[in-house]
Order: C-alpha cells, then sequence, then structure tokens
C-alpha cells in the first residue's frame, strides 16, 4: 500500500486530486470520468463522488492499487 500525504496544514484531500497526485489520474477530467464509471473504492466501498473528502488513515484503491491518507 502506497501513502498519500496530506499537505502541512491540510485536513483533507478530495478525491479526484488525490487520484492525480498518485499518479493514477492524469488529468481532473480522467479522474472524473473513472469515478462517475465506479471504479473507485474508497475505505472498501464504491465512491462515485469526485469532491469526496478523504481525511488521514482513509484508504482509496484504483485498479488494485491502494493508496491510504496520511496526515502531515
Amino acid at each position: 500500500m502506497e501513502e498519500v500525504r496530506l499537505r502541512k496544514g491540510e485536513e483533507f484531500i478530495r478525491l479526484g486530486q488525490a487520484l492525480k497526485l498518485c499518479g493514477e489520474a492524469e488529468s481532473g477530467a480522467f479522474a472524473k470520468t473513472i469515478i462517475a464509471d465506479g471504479l473507485v473504492t474508497v475505505n472498501g466501498e464504491v465512491e462515485q463522488r469526485r469532491g469526496r473528502k478523504l481525511y488521514d488513515g482513509d484508504i482509496f484503491c484504483y485498479e488494485g492499487n491502494e493508496y491510504q491518507v496520511h496526515g502531515t
């Protein structure tokens, strides 16, 4: 499992931003598409909201790759 780190002072990161940050989505449009298609899970459940807020400890998955959000 790989880590996605929150920036200093941030409480959360939105799912679309997290997918771009970890390299799974090359653009916001692509992130929107894969999320809307139900291909991304958050904490084991399909998530279709690009703006879903991810907090420290949340885990998201796309194409078998798991990422855990970590605070600063």
